[in-house]
């Protein structure tokens, strides 16, 4: 595909001729990669085909840069990543891909993954809400898991308590950590038994926020006042009136 061939040869020219671009590393372009598929799931959140179209090709960026900085180094080209995936594609598809029988492929797979951990193939940097519910999802799927919601919010109650007793107790900052971490996985997994994704309600309830608060800043404005002279009292109420909103 020539549009293929020529994004390539565009990206080769950028690190041989652009500054940037040529001290970029692996590492230093992790925070980009991480940012494109943000935006990419903020366009799918939206709807917005030609925003989805911009930033797919954004995220496609990332995966020819990272493949030319490897190429560089001698270690794989972009050609070898895109056989890759088609030898992957492949293999996890029998039933398509040749006469497999989709029950005996289904049962070869659930043999295979009896030979790993549960939590094989969770990354590490996935958003820590996100991780804790594909961490609680494979524990339920052995059966460690809750059988009621009503267990599910003793527990949540039961480490909230051990929160307020720790800070009874006087108990130093990491003691807190522990136990507010607690309490954000019980909420996960609140959120998990309810089949609610848990990362993209928070991401809606900031998105909530900066709403209700950008409605403050603005009934502000037109009030002549400055936000840091507004008393608590006032800023609540434009909050409650900006929940009407939501």
């Amino acid at each position: 595909m020539r549009e293929v061939e020529e994004l390539l040869e565009i990206m080769e020219r950028l690190r041989k001729e652009c500054p940037w671009d040529r001290s970029q590393t692996h590492e230093s372009l992790k925070k980009y990669a991480l940012e494109e598929v943000y935006e990419l799931l903020e366009a799918i959140d939206e709807k917005d085909d030609g925003k989805l179209k911009e930033e797919l090709g954004d995220v496609l960026l990332q995966v020819v840069f990272h493949s030319q900085i490897a190429k560089e180094r001698g270690a794989f080209t972009f050609e070898d990543v895109v056989k890759n995936l088609i030898e992957k594609l492949i293999q996890r598809h029998p039933h398509v891909f040749s006469d497999a029988n989709p029950e005996e492929v289904l049962k070869n797979w659930e043999a295979n993954k009896k030979r790993e951990s549960i939590f094989d193939g969770i990354p590490k940097s996935l958003p820590a809400l996100a991780r804790s519910q594909k961490i609680q999802d494979r524990a339920s799927s052995v059966g460690f898991d809750f059988s009621h919601i009503d267990q599910v919010f003793e527990k949540l109650q039961e480490e909230i308590e051990e929160l307020k007793q720790a800070i009874r107790e006087g108990k130093g900052q990491k003691d807190i950590e522990h136990e507010v971490g607690d309490i954000l996985t019980a909420v996960v997994e609140l959120a998990r038994f309810l089949k609610v994704d848990a990362e993209t309600a928070l991401q809606k309830a900031n998105d909530r926020f900066i709403r209700r608060f950008s409605y403050i800043e603005q009934k502000a404005k037109q009030m002549g006042k400055d936000l840091k002279d507004m008393t608590l009292e006032e800023m609540d109420r434009l909050w409650m009136e900006a929940k009407m909103y939501d």
